[in-house]
């Protein structure tokens, strides 16, 4: 699972990092460590992970921490975290011609 982290400041993103991860974590918990992970290269504080945060990820792949996310005062309007859509392994379909 790949993961986009975007820092936007009046609609321009003025940082980000992609990031890839072995599963989708379905709880807070999992998260958490994800979101602490997207943000070190950034250099931002960790937000604070709600409910409606995790919901959103499971359900729109995407989600929004404002300024009032962050216990730290931040410098930007937002951050954004998206995961981007896994490619579909081609299947292979074997062919068997007569009895050989």
């Amino acid at each position: 699972m790949k993961i986009w982290a975007k820092i936007l400041k009046h609609h321009k993103i003025i940082n980000e990092a992609v990031r890839e991860f072995p599963a989708r974590p379905s709880d807070a918990e999992g998260w958490n460590s994800i979101l602490t992970e997207l943000a070190k290269p950034l250099d931002l504080a960790r937000p604070v992970l709600l409910n409606k945060h995790v919901t959103e990820l499971a359900r729109f792949n995407r989600t929004i921490f404002t300024q009032a996310d962050f216990i730290e005062s931040v410098s930007f309007d937002r951050f954004e975290i998206e995961i981007f859509p896994e490619k579909k392994k081609d299947k292979k379909v074997e062919y068997i011609y007569g009895d050989d």
